[in-house]
């Protein structure tokens, strides 16, 4: 009860601090107080040095059509309904000194009825499962600007758990300005198997020069063990290296992880306060860019391959590459009636060793296969799981249209409307010629933009199904529907 009472306290008086000038004359606060937008403290007059509080929530509301043979806690289901929280973050950052940057990021993901729902082997051994049962730091780093004045943007050194990367601005989104519902997840290429929820301890430079933007960082995976579930057993098909038990003379060790992202901005310069990339200015910023993005890890899979001269079954190791170009452009196209375009394409070589293979479920709203079900490609293959990380090759293009206000009858507090649609081709070494497209169609509904906006989307998507054998044939496709509600401050 104290806890509680406490807690009460120290969050009205925080508001309280960040919603006064800490400046102003006791004067000044008997005057009508002005809207603020941000929870934040200047730390000096001019408001250069300062440290800022955000909170976000992401709520679901979702009816999905099960893959075949889906069971929800044993029991075979044909279609799942849930509640849960897709994102619930608190962002702590702020321009500590002239140079100093620190940012920090503290939440929790993913979060429905069948979040720590964690199945079991006959043998009791944990088939599946996520490595964070509670809230979590994201993000924690430091960052030192060596300049300051007019060239603050040009280098940026920073160091910790960050999401810095090198492969796509959707590698490392600003989640609270998405243009869809969702960002595409497969550019967050190892999520959770040799990171934590995309974010790797790493040291990087970031920066802009004239029109070009640049990152460059190099990382220390975590070891594929501490993920929260049982290592695949070696295959055939590539899967991260597990480092446990390797003889003496066998064992690669982990490589640091290297990868840089280089964007030209033809217009407006993009925001760069934190290393994460906005989704989407609604028409604040002209910004038309151009990029190329890499990631390399040596050594980061492994693989089980005949020897022809011995005919054993060889072990055997692989670099991860993947390689990136896209285009994005997202400016005004009618000032006086806040009307914006939001375009986005990218095509992307993805090279984690032979056949590799993720099947993977965005809260995933199913438990498991039913018994009898034999002809899954994976055993994670259920609910509304689609094979989202593979060797090969992967397009996504995605269009929004912020509609004018002056379109919307009635009073300036109905916001505006913000129709969208995005398509992903993967064509997958694996998955033996069957390709997978993805299709999405939705509408935001910006109550007041990015802070209080409301979102419908249309999911269909494809399945897969093993015959006699191991030929992989593509089965029915499936829907969801999601209503989401994004509050942020």
């Amino acid at each position: 009860m104290l806890f509680r009472y406490f807690s009460k306290v120290l969050f009205f008086g925080l508001y309280f601090l960040c919603s006064v000038n800490l400046h102003s004359n006791p004067d000044s606060l008997q005057s009508k107080p002005t809207e603020k937008n941000n929870l934040r403290f200047d730390l000096s007059a001019d408001g250069k040095r300062f440290f800022q509080f955000t909170f976000l929530n992401q709520s679901w509301m979702r009816y999905n059509e099960s893959n075949p043979g889906t069971t929800l806690f044993g029991k075979p289901t044909d279609n799942t309904f849930d509640i849960g929280l897709r994102r619930t973050r608190i962002q702590l950052y702020g321009q500590i000194t002239s140079r100093t940057f620190l940012y920090f990021q503290f939440g929790q993901n993913n979060f429905n009825n069948t979040y720590a729902s964690l199945p079991v082997s006959s043998s009791g051994t944990q088939l599946y499962g996520n490595r964070k049962f509670a809230a979590f730091f994201h993000d924690a780093l430091c960052e030192f600007n060596p300049f300051s004045g007019k060239n603050n943007n040009v280098l940026k050194i920073g160091s910790g758990l960050t999401i810095m990367n090198g492969l796509s601005r959707f590698s490392q989104p600003s989640i609270s300005s998405i243009a869809t519902l969702d960002v595409p997840v497969f550019l967050q290429y190892s999520v959770d198997q040799i990171d934590e929820f995309d974010r790797r301890l790493a040291t990087y430079v970031r920066g802009q020069v004239g029109k070009l933007d640049y990152r460059v960082y190099v990382s220390n995976p975590f070891p594929i063990t501490s993920a929260g579930s049982s290592p695949s057993s070696l295959d055939t098909n590539a899967t991260f290296v597990n480092f446990v038990g390797l003889p003496e003379g066998k064992n690669p060790g982990i490589h640091n992880q290297f990868g840089g992202y280089l964007s030209w901005n033809f217009f407006d310069k993009e925001s760069h306060v934190t290393p994460y990339m906005t989704g989407t200015y609604l028409g604040s910023k002209k910004i038309f860019a151009v990029a190329l993005g890499a990631v390399y890890q040596k050594s980061a899979t492994w693989y089980r391959k005949q020897n022809t001269s011995t005919l054993q079954m060889d072990t055997l190791f692989s670099d991860m590459l993947h390689l990136g170009i896209e285009a994005f452009l997202d400016c005004p196209v009618n000032k006086e009636k806040q009307s914006a375009v939001n375009v986005f394409a990218g095509y992307y070589l993805t090279n984690y060793g032979p056949d590799y293979l993720r099947y993977n479920g965005l809260m995933n709203p199913a438990t498991g296969f039913s018994t009898f079900t034999t002809n899954y490609v994976q055993k994670n293959a259920f609910g509304n799981a689609i094979p989202m990380f593979g060797t090969g090759q992967v397009a996504y293009f995605q269009f929004a249209w912020l509609i004018g206000k002056a379109r919307i009858a009635g009073a300036k507090d109905n916001g505006q409307l913000m129709p969208f649609c995005s398509m992903q081709y993967a064509n997958y070494d694996a998955m033996q010629n069957n390709k997978i497209i993805l299709l999405d169609a939705g509408l935001n509904w910006l109550l007041k933009q990015h802070q209080s906006k409301i979102s419908i989307d249309f999911q269909n998507r494809p399945t897969f199904y093993k015959e006699t054998g191991s030929k992989i044939t593509e089965g029915s496709r499936k829907n969801c529907l999601i209503i989401q509600y994004q509050i942020f401050i």
